[in-house]
C-alpha cells in the first residue's frame, strides 16, 4: 500500500479532499499490517518523536472556526449605511454654510448639532445591541475541552485534547467518546455508533473490523470507518487515525459554514427600500435649490433651505428605529429561552414562508423507545415484554438503547401490569451467549427463585430473520405451533407492516432446558419457539404536532430534510400529522438540474436520505423561487443548509459548526418556541415598515408642498432651521413605534419587504398633506397674516411688518406640518379606523401628542423667537382643527383606496 500524503496531490493538482477520500477508500480496504507501514504506526502506536513529523505532513487536528469580527469592524458597520452616509456629508455642508462661511456674528451650529446628535444616536444605540447580542452567543459557543485516549509508543496510553491526535494515532474508543478524527476500525467488540451529527440517522450504526466484502454509496455508510464528530453509543474499539482536522468529513461540511453567507431577504428589503428614499431625495433637492435659487435670488439661502430639504426627506432615524424594533424583538425572545445572536435574524423569522427541518431530535425525541410488545398475533402482551426485560436487564454486556428502552418501558408499565413487578428479584441468571455480528441476537438463560425442580429458560432476542432462522415453533393463539411457511409468511407481513410505520422490530424466543452451565453454547439456538416481537422507534415530541398546526396558521410551511430513511421518516411524518404524498430521496436529487430542483423543492414537503450538500440546494432552490426560508438543525450536517437559508436555527445541545452557523440558537428543542419567534418578527416588521412609510410619505408631500411653495410664494416658505426642528421632533415622536401594538390580523400572513411598496405609498399618501399644505399657505398668505400686518404687497422689504409677515407664515406652517405630520402616525399604522378599532400602544400615544403639544409652544417662548418664529393667533387654531379633520377623512379615503388596489396597506 502506498504512503500518500497532501504534497503528493498539491503538486499534482489533485484537489486536497480527493487525496483524503483516497487515502480513506484505501485504508478500508487495508490490512492491519499495510496500515502500520503505511502510517509508520503499530499496536502499541506512533514514536513519540514522530507526532511533529505526522502533524506537518498531514495537518493538525484543529477546525477552522468563522472569523471573529473585530471591535472596529463592528463599530464601522453600526454608523456606515447609505442614510448616515448622507447625513455625514450634510454635516459637513451644515458646518461650511452655518459656520465656517457665515457672515461675522451670523454662525449658527445648531443644523450640524441636530444631525450630529441624530447620527450618534442611531449608530451608537445599533452597536450596543449588536455587541450585547455577540457576547451571549459567543459565550453559548465557548467549546468544551475535550480529551481521547491515545495510545503511543514510550507513553503509553493517555488521555490527552483531541487538539494532539494525529495521523497514525492509536485510538482506543469507549462508550460516551466523541470519535476524536476519522478513524479505520481495526479491533471491535459491540461496537454501536451515532452517525446523526453526520448524516441524520437517527439509528445507531453497528461498526466492525472486518475488510467489507460490498460496495457503499457514501464513506459514512463503511462498515469498518468512524468519523470525527460521531458518537460512541455502546461497546469499545481501537482505531488508526487516517485524516484529521479540516481534512475530515467533519471538517469539509465545516468549510461550508466559513464562506460568506448570501444576503437575507431582510438585508436585500432594506437596502431597496432605502435606495428608493435616496434616489427621491437625490431628484427632489437640486429641484428646490434650482427653483428658490432662480426665484429668490439668494443663492446661498437657497443652498441652506435645499440642504434642510434634504434632511428633511432623509428618514435619519431608520438605522435607530430598525435596530430598537430588532434589538426589543431579541429581547422579548430571550425572555423565552431563545438567543438571537444576529439582530437582523429576528426579521428574517418574521418573514419566513417555508421552515426546513431536521426530523431527529426537532421533530422527535432523539432517543429509542419500546413503542409494542406484540405477541404472534399482533396483540399487545405483557409476557413479551416480562421475557424481553429478563433478557436485556440479566445480560452482561453493554446495554444498547434497546436494552435501556426495554427496561424503561417495564418499569413504566408496571401499574398496568402488575406481573411486571420486581421480576429481578424473581428469577437469577444462569448462563448467557453474547451478542455478535454474525449471529445478530444476544441470549440469557434464567432461573425463577421459586422453582424447586430447576428448570430453566433460554430467551433469545435479535433480528427477525435470524431468529425466525432458530425457530421450530411459535406461540399463536394460546398454543405451541409448528413454524410452517404460512406462519413465516404471517410473521414477516406482521413485520413488514411495522417497517412500513418505520420502526425497528427485533423478534423474542426462548427456550425450556438448554445445556447445563458451563455447556451452553450457539447450538443450543435451535429448535427454539417464537414468542413475539418487539418494536422501537424515535417518536415525535408530544408538541410537535401541535406547533406544525401553529405555524401552517401562520403562513409557515414545513418541510422535512432528513439524512434518515423515508420508512422512518413517513411514519413520523404520519404521527405529527404532515401529509406525504411523495418522498424524494437524495439520489434522487443529484439527477436533478437547478430548474428541475426548484419545481421539485416547491410540490414535495419530505425529502430523504439526503447529504448536507443536497439540502443545501434543496435551501438554496427554495430561495431562488422567492420564498423566505429558515432552516432548523443540530448537527454539523445541517451546517450548510443553515448557512444558506434566510434565517438558520440551532440549538444550546447542537454541536459548535452547527451553532456558529445559526442565526437563532433555542434553549429549548421545541418548535412551539418558533411560533412565538415568527409572531415576534412579524410584529418587529410591522413597525418597521410603519415608520418607513409613515415618515417617506409624511416628508415625501411636505416636500412637495416646499415645492409648490417655492414657485409662488415671494420667500422661502420654511427656514432650514425649522425643518430640522420639525423633523427632530417628529423622529423623537417616532422612537416609541418598536413597541407599538400590532393588529392581529397583520400577523397571520408572511411579510415580505418590496420597496415599490414604499414607493406607491410615498406617490399616494403622501401628497394628500400637500392639499392641506396649500390650503394652509393659502389661509396664512391672505388670510390670517395680512389681518394682523397689511396685505404683503404693500410691505417695505425689510421693515418690521415684512418681516413680521414671513414669521407667522413660517410659523403657521411649522405648527401644521407638525399635527398633520404626527397625527397620520395614527392614520397610517393601522388599515382600520384609528383611536376607535385600532388604538396605538400608551408610549407612541403619549409621545406623538406630547410632540404636537411640545412643537405648539415654542413659536411662543423666547426659544422660538431665537429661531424667527413668532405666537399664533388664536383664529388660527380653530381653521388648524379644520384643517386636521378634513386631513384626516382625506387620508381614511385614500387609505381604503390604496388597501383596495393594492391589498395590503403596510
Amino acid at each position: 500500500m502506498k504512503k500518500i500524503n497532501r504534497k503528493d496531490f498539491t503538486s499534482t493538482g489533485t484537489s486536497r479532499q480527493e487525496e483524503v477520500n483516497a487515502r480513506l477508500v484505501n485504508a478500508k480496504n487495508a490490512t492491519k499490517e499495510e496500515l502500520f507501514q503505511t502510517y509508520n504506526s503499530s499496536d502499541r502506536g506512533i514514536e513519540h518523536n514522530e507526532v511533529e513529523a505526522a502533524r506537518e505532513r498531514y495537518g493538525s487536528n484543529n477546525i477552522t472556526q468563522g472569523k471573529k469580527i473585530s471591535f472596529i469592524k463592528r463599530l464601522y458597520e453600526a454608523f456606515v449605511n447609505p442614510f448616515t452616509a448622507i447625513l455625514f456629508v450634510l454635516a459637513l455642508v451644515s458646518a461650511f454654510t452655518d459656520i465656517i462661511l457665515a457672515e461675522p456674528g451670523q454662525s449658527d451650529p445648531m443644523a450640524l448639532i441636530i444631525i450630529t446628535t441624530m447620527v450618534l444616536i442611531s449608530g451608537v444605540l445599533r452597536f450596543i445591541q449588536e455587541t450585547r447580542s455577540g457576547n451571549a452567543a459567543e459565550n453559548l459557543l465557548k467549546m468544551i475541552k475535550t480529551t481521547t485516549n491515545i495510545h503511543r509508543k514510550e507513553i503509553g496510553s493517555q488521555e490527552l485534547p483531541i487538539e494532539e491526535v494525529v495521523v497514525g494515532d492509536i485510538i482506543h474508543l469507549s462508550a460516551g467518546d466523541m470519535v476524536p478524527a476519522d478513524l479505520r476500525i481495526l479491533q471491535a467488540k459491540d461496537l454501536f455508533i451515532s452517525q446523526a451529527s453526520l448524516t441524520g440517522e437517527s439509528e445507531p450504526v453497528e461498526k466492525y473490523n472486518e475488510v467489507p466484502t460490498q460496495q457503499y454509496d457514501t464513506l459514512t455508510e463503511v462498515p469498518n470507518l468512524a468519523f470525527m464528530g460521531s458518537n460512541v453509543i455502546s461497546g469499545s474499539a481501537f482505531g488508526i487515525v487516517i485524516a484529521v482536522g479540516d481534512d475530515t468529513i467533519f471538517g469539509e461540511m465545516a468549510q461550508t459554514v466559513t464562506e460568506k453567507p448570501d444576503k437575507t431577504t431582510f438585508e436585500k428589503g432594506v437596502n431597496s427600500v432605502s435606495w428608493v428614499l435616496i434616489r427621491f431625495m437625490l431628484v427632489m433637492v437640486p429641484i428646490v435649490l434650482f427653483i428658490n435659487g432662480f426665484t429668490k435670488g439668494d443663492w446661498m439661502e437657497a443652498s441652506l433651505f435645499a440642504l434642510a430639504v434634504a434632511v428633511g426627506l432623509t428618514p435619519e432615524m431608520l438605522p435607530m428605529i430598525v435596530t430598537t424594533c430588532l434589538a426589543k424583538g431579541a429581547v422579548a425572545m430571550s425572555k423565552e429561552k431563545t438567543i438571537i445572536k444576529n439582530l437582523n435574524s429576528i426579521q428574517n423569522l418574521g418573514s419566513m414562508n417555508i421552515l426546513c427541518t431536521d426530523k431527529t431530535g426537532t421533530l422527535t425525541q432523539d432517543k429509542v423507545v419500546l413503542m409494542y410488545h406484540l405477541n404472534i398475533d399482533g396483540k399487545e402482551d405483557a409476557r413479551v415484554l416480562k421475557h424481553a426485560f429478563l433478557n436485556s436487564y440479566y445480560q452482561t454486556g453493554l446495554k444498547n438503547l434497546m436494552d435501556l428502552a426495554i427496561i424503561q418501558a417495564t418499569e413504566d408499565k408496571q401499574v398496568e401490569y402488575p406481573e411486571l413487578l420486581e421480576l429481578e428479584k424473581q428469577y437469577t441468571k444462569v448462563d448467557e451467549i453474547p451478542f455478535d455480528f454474525e449471529r445478530r441476537r444476544m441470549s440469557v438463560v434464567i432461573q425463577a427463585n421459586a422453582d424447586n425442580n430447576s428448570e430453566t429458560q433460554l430467551l433469545t432476542k435479535g433480528a427477525v430473520e435470524e431468529m425466525l432462522s432458530i425457530c421450530s415453533q411459535v406461540e399463536y393463539e394460546g398454543n405451541i405451533v409448528p413454524l410452517s411457511s404460512e406462519m413465516r409468511t404471517h410473521i414477516l407481513s406482521q413485520v413488514e407492516k411495522l417497517n412500513d410505520d418505520g420502526m425497528r422490530v427485533i423478534a423474542l424466543a426462548k427456550k425450556l432446558n438448554p445445556s447445563p452451565i458451563n455447556t451452553l453454547s450457539i447450538n443450543d439456538e435451535s429448535d427454539m419457539i417464537l414468542m413475539g416481537y418487539l418494536s422501537f422507534l424515535d417518536p415525535p415530541k408530544e408538541s410537535t404536532a401541535k406547533a406544525i398546526k401553529a405555524l401552517n396558521k401562520y403562513g409557515v410551511e414545513v418541510k422535512i430534510l432528513t439524512g434518515d430513511n423515508d420508512r422512518v421518516t413517513r411514519s413520523v411524518c404520519k404521527q405529527v400529522g404532515l401529509p406525504v404524498n411523495r418522498i424524494v430521496l437524495g439520489t434522487d436529487i443529484d439527477q436533478m438540474n437547478e430548474q428541475q430542483l426548484e419545481s421539485t423543492a416547491k410540490e414535495v414537503s419530505v425529502f430523504a436520505k439526503l447529504s448536507p450538500q443536497q439540502k443545501s440546494r434543496i435551501v438554496r432552490a427554495l430561495r431562488n423561487s422567492g420564498n423566505s426560508v429558515g432552516y432548523m438543525g443540530d448537527g454539523i450536517n445541517d451546517a450548510a443548509a443553515m448557512k444558506a437559508s434566510d434565517v438558520g436555527i440551532s440549538v444550546d445541545t447542537a454541536v459548535d459548526i452547527a451553532k456558529e452557523s445559526a442565526d437563532v440558537i433555542l434553549l429549548e428543542k421545541d418548535l412551539m418556541v418558533l411560533e412565538k419567534g415568527i409572531i415576534e418578527g412579524r410584529k418587529t416588521y410591522a413597525n418597521m415598515i410603519k415608520y418607513i412609510k409613515m415618515t417617506a410619505s409624511s416628508n415625501f408631500g411636505n416636500m412637495f408642498s416646499v415645492l409648490a411653495a417655492s414657485a409662488f410664494l415671494p420667500f422661502i416658505p420654511m427656514l432650514s432651521i425649522h425643518i430640522i426642528l420639525l423633523n427632530l421632533i417628529y423622529d423623537f415622536s417616532c422612537t416609541a413605534i418598536p413597541w407599538d401594538n400590532v393588529d392581529d390580523e397583520y400577523l397571520v400572513v408572511p411579510r415580505k419587504w418590496d420597496a415599490s411598496s414604499v414607493s406607491k405609498f410615498m406617490l399616494w399618501i403622501g401628497p394628500t398633506s400637500s392639499v392641506f399644505d396649500i390650503t394652509t399657505y393659502l389661509l396664512m398668505f391672505f388670510v390670517i397674516c395680512p389681518a394682523t400686518f397689511g396685505d404683503f404687497s404693500t410691505l417695505t422689504p425689510g421693515s418690521p411688518a415684512y418681516l413680521g409677515f414671513i414669521a407667522l407664515f413660517h410659523t403657521g406652517w411649522f405648527v401644521e406640518s407638525m399635527w398633520t405630520q404626527t397625527l397620520v402616525i395614527h392614520m397610517i399604522r393601522t388599515p382600520k379606523i384609528p383611536f376607535i378599532q385600532s388604538r396605538a400602544s400608551a408610549s407612541l400615544t403619549l409621545l406623538t401628542f406630547s410632540g404636537i403639544v411640545g412643537l405648539t409652544l415654542i413659536p411662543f417662548s423666547p426659544f422660538g423667537t431665537s429661531i424667527g418664529l413668532t405666537p399664533l393667533p388664536m383664529v388660527f387654531f380653530l381653521w388648524l382643527l379644520l384643517t386636521v379633520v378634513f386631513y384626516m377623512l382625506l387620508v381614511t379615503l385614500f387609505k381604503k383606496i390604496f388597501i383596495k388596489r393594492y391589498g395590503e396597506l403596510l
